[in-house]
């Protein structure tokens, strides 16, 4: 007879049972070949013993055969539905493959066969803080207090859970409670001191600055808070939370330690009633002498006098700016530029800035082809035309910022930041290639420069050059590498992921371009699946502050440019593949050339060969792989299967989702929600999407063209419910499924607060034409419009050569869309108007004939030999 409580299924022999319990010896320590051993002992008798299956199972998944372990715990938690061992077991796994939300679910069956296991508890509350569960993480924290009330992790780990459900009151109690039965503290014990801080922290959250400010008090004079710069930091805070006269007292404290940072500066400003970031005329002079007076107390220290810089105006400026740029320049401070380039927001200082390193410049000048005079300093000449060089290339007069470097390189050529620098102008100027090849002069003067090789990669990058860029990254990548871009890829370079998904959109090879997007994603997933291991350990080693700070930066996490960029970009290839799925089969390998095709053909046997002699090779039974799944071999190094996978809408709708949130600023998001949201006929999402990006921009170009798509859309008449074009509407897209009843109230709720009901689409057209017929991208947006409303081609490429006017403010950026929108019509006059977009941009090399881009190529390329520049670089 089994034990009672136990089903006759569970139940073992003494012998087998023996036998278990030495297999959850043999996991534990990692014995997996003779766990393994014993759990076939155990099934040779009771193959359908659940517990036992499980467990075998698990050891196989440690020993890299995932597959077949993962079938054989499914198959054991069939066998026995109430064992917790199975479910524990079961979690485990999906906690490895990363499914937190299924592994949760895993560990709630456990604990309802088991509901006071210390482990499987702990487990589920690190899930429960992953998922951001924070209701059930307090529920599951009480209950590990209550088995162990003894461990002092427990009960910060809940007052940690009450923080971060937003009842700080519980904590502050739980915390309280904590300290009063605490007993026999040694001196200087760094845990205990984390805990005083984080209450402090606690209460002052909770705006009880008086009790937060006696209790930072007795444990700093008690010596039980160790971190003396945390004590300083917190009593300055509080003290100008309270409005105490001590607070200036406390700051200047801080700064007299660590004269260069700037929030104590405005904390001392802060304590005396003056915010930085509002300084009005009544308290400038004010601010302006307290600057001063730390300037004088404080020589060598740069924070004062940067602050100076933004608080004083007109000719206390320029006194204050002088001494300033002067020291800097004979210093040779390459960044000097990009330190003053947020003081250019105003007109009169960035005026004054070029009066001063002109003058500057005058006392410097001597003719070019002849030595520099003994009373000329060279290095302050040097970096005094660089400074100018960048302060007119910013202001757009590149022109001149180019014979400044001219003259700069003449005078030194072998400073990389001028060859560098002159690069970036001509980038600016619509010359990638020429762009290329000077960035590329900057990396040969250094070799073993891994800054100078990584821009010099980039700058090819946007040139087009993707297999030359590979090439000069992989001189400071790792040799065994399958390749250079493959272990970028695994080292996280998000520079390099998207400056290649960039230029490879601008090639025209979408699937790669989604691909290296997408791998951006994958960066950010990995990013928060790094979390996890974080939730046991910070509260385990107390350190509680800085991992609440970690969750918070993880919760805005896909906030990062990195991401919004790349979630958007692959967002519009998606649209785009919706719009035209015959873009997948265009992506095959139809466009590879017959050495191409050999060349692909030849890698795939030689990897099917590699594959073979590893399944030969005799490998370490005992060699423990853990629980999570190594990375998956490529195996579309092409791109080709993402772009043909289906539900492109759905995919693109999952990245967009976080930025919805977290980038509710970005006017290009919402642009890019609606046009995923309409096609997937989220019609309340889509006005939503429009809602938003017109609180941000109304005239938005971009807007304008949703705007008159949405109304066409929803417009009553069938006739008018047609596509616009191809890269925002699909082909035949309507909406012959009328949307309910409670979403059309709304939808004409919404509608004429955004465009007006009573007049036509083609007035309403031409009067944001008439309003913005100055702006080149507004002038884009009425031509596309025109085109969709069904304008004649003549008269939508009339209509969109009125940016070459005179009048109209044109840019590179501009000008590449509207050859792009162009080729989309295709316009017989494309030519033409790259003919006279190349006038208009003389140096630029964006608008040249297809015919001289080989030539163009091969002018950016200044490496003869990449194998001894390697060799360089090694020795």
């Amino acid at each position: 007879m089994p034990p009672a409580g136990i089903p006759p299924s569970r139940a073992l022999p003494l012998k087998e049972s023996g036998l278990f319990k030495e297999v959850l010896h043999y996991y534990e320590d990692r014995q997996l070949k003779k766990g393994l051993k014993t759990a076939d002992a155990i099934l040779k008798k009771f193959p359908k013993h659940g517990e036992t299956l499980c467990m075998k199972g698990l050891i196989l998944t440690h020993m890299g055969r995932r597959e077949e372990g993962l079938e054989l715990v499914k198959q054991g938690v069939r066998f026995d539905l109430t064992s917790h061992i199975c479910w524990h077991v079961f979690g485990l796994i999906q906690k490895g493959q990363k499914n937190y939300e299924e592994a949760l679910k895993s560990y709630t069956q456990a604990l309802r066969f088991d509901k006071d296991n210390m482990n499987i508890l702990r487990d589920a509350a690190h899930l429960q803080t992953q998922l951001r569960l924070y209701d059930a993480l307090v529920e599951t924290r009480h209950t590990l207090l209550r088995l162990r009330p003894q461990l002092r992790q427990n009960w910060i780990a809940l007052s940690v859970a009450y923080h971060l459900r937003g009842d700080l009151a519980e904590s502050k109690k739980v915390l309280e409670q904590f300290e009063n039965i605490v007993k026999n503290v040694p001196d200087y014990d760094v845990e205990m001191s984390e805990i005083l801080l984080y209450h402090i922290r606690v209460l002052e959250e909770l705006s009880e600055y008086t009790e937060a400010l006696a209790l930072l008090d007795t444990h700093a004079k008690s010596r039980m808070i160790i971190d003396r710069v945390a004590i300083m930091e917190y009593r300055a805070r509080i003290l100008s939370k309270l409005q105490s006269p001590e607070a200036q007292q406390a700051w200047q404290g801080l700064i007299e330690q660590n004269p260069d940072c700037y929030d104590y500066y405005k904390g001392f400003l802060s304590s005396r009633a003056i915010d930085l970031d509002a300084v009005t005329d009544d308290i400038r002079p004010g601010a302006l002498q307290i600057l001063q007076d730390f300037v004088q107390q404080f020589p060598r220290a740069a924070a004062p006098q940067r602050l100076a810089l933004s608080v004083s105006t007109g000719e206390q400026f320029k006194e204050l700016v002088e001494p300033y740029l002067r020291t800097r320049l004979q210093k040779g401070v390459p960044s000097l530029f990009t330190d003053l380039k947020a003081l250019y927001r105003s007109p009169e200082k960035r005026d004054a800035i070029e009066s001063v390193v002109h003058a500057l410049l005058d006392t410097l000048a001597h003719a070019p082809d002849a030595p520099c005079p003994s009373s000329i300093d060279p290095t302050v000449y040097i970096w005094t035309l660089y400074f100018l060089a960048q302060h007119h290339s910013h202001l757009g007069r590149h022109a001149k910022a180019l014979e400044l470097l001219d003259t700069a390189i003449a005078h030194t050529p072998t400073l990389p930041e001028l060859y560098m620098f002159r690069g970036r102008v001509l980038k600016r100027l619509g010359d990638p290639y020429g762009a290329a090849r000077w960035v590329d002069q900057a990396r040969l003067l250094d070799l073993q420069d891994r800054f100078l090789n990584a821009r010099c990669g980039k700058y090819r990058l946007r040139a087009g050059l993707i297999d030359e860029a590979v090439e000069v990254f992989g001189l400071f990548t790792k040799k065994d590498a399958v390749s250079p871009a493959q272990d970028l890829e695994d080292m996280q370079s998000l520079l390099y992921l998207i400056e290649e998904a960039d230029a490879q959109l601008r090639n025209g090879n979408h699937a790669m371009a989604l691909k290296k997007y997408l791998a951006i994603q994958k960066v950010f997933d990995d990013f928060e699946d790094d979390q996890f291991d974080f939730h046991g350990y910070s509260v385990r080693k107390f350190t509680i502050n800085i991992y609440l700070n970690l969750l918070k930066w993880e919760d805005n996490l896909r906030s990062h440019p990195a991401y919004v960029h790349a979630a958007i970009a692959a967002s519009r290839i998606l649209v785009k593949l919706h719009d035209d799925p015959s873009m997948a089969s265009a992506a095959s390998d139809s466009h590879l050339s017959g050495a191409e095709k050999k060349a692909k053909k030849k890698a795939k046997k030689a990897e099917k060969k590699v594959q073979e002699e590893a399944k030969k090779a005799p490998s370490s039974t005992n060699e423990d792989k853990g629980l999570e799944a190594t990375a998956p071999k490529d195996e579309d190094p092409d791109g080709t299967k993402l772009l043909q996978a289906p539900e492109p809408l759905e995919r693109a709708a999952k990245l967009l989702k976080p930025l919805q949130t977290l980038a509710k600023s970005n006017i290009e998001a919402w642009v890019a929600v609606y046009d995923v949201a309409i096609r997937r006929k989220k019609y309340l999402q889509a006005v939503q999407a429009l809602h938003h990006a017109h609180a941000l921009q109304a005239d938005s170009p971009e807007l304008h063209v949703r705007l008159v798509d949405f109304k066409r859309r929803c417009a009553p008449n069938p006739a008018l419910r047609v596509n616009m074009f191809s890269d925002t509407i699909g082909p035949g897209s309507s909406l012959s499924e009328k949307p309910d009843e409670s979403v059309a109230t709304v939808v004409s709720a919404f509608l004429p607060k955004l465009l007006p009901d009573e007049m036509s689409l083609e007035a309403y057209n031409s009067q944001f034409l008439q309003k913005h017929s100055t702006r080149g991208d507004a002038v884009l947006a009425a031509a596309k419009v025109s085109q969709a409303l069904g304008a004649p081609r003549e008269e939508v490429e009339a209509a969109v050569f009125n940016v070459l006017n005179a009048d109209v403010e044109l840019d590179i950026e501009t000008a590449v869309a509207v050859d792009a929108f162009l080729s989309e019509i295709r316009s017989p006059r494309e030519e033409e108007f790259r003919s006279a977009a190349g006038e208009r941009f003389a140096l630029s090399t964006v608008f040249v004939p297809h015919a001289k881009l080989p030539e163009l190529r091969k002018s950016a390329l200044h490496v003869p030999n990449v194998a001894e520049e390697k060799e360089e670089v090694i020795s």
